[in-house]
């Protein structure tokens, strides 16, 4: 894992008092699985968004039902 999936996993709490090592190994990469089908929809939201970022932004948030 890189650095920064280091950080998020301890943001979400998968590192408190080892959770994440007392996973199996079929549960650890369903978890690394659905963050990278997560990173993929944003990039493909931004890949198709014909330059428009700020739709891009939007779409990504109603996809995933972000509240500001």
């Amino acid at each position: 894992m890189n650095e920064r999936i280091d950080d998020l996993m301890y943001e979400s709490g998968l590192t408190a008092q080892g959770c994440w090592d007392s996973m199996d190994k079929y549960d650890q990469e369903a978890i690394m699985n659905f963050g990278q089908l997560i990173v993929t929809h944003c990039l493909h939201n931004m890949e198709n968004c014909d330059g428009d970022l700020e739709f891009a932004i939007w779409k990504t948030k109603q996809d995933f039902e972000v509240k500001e």
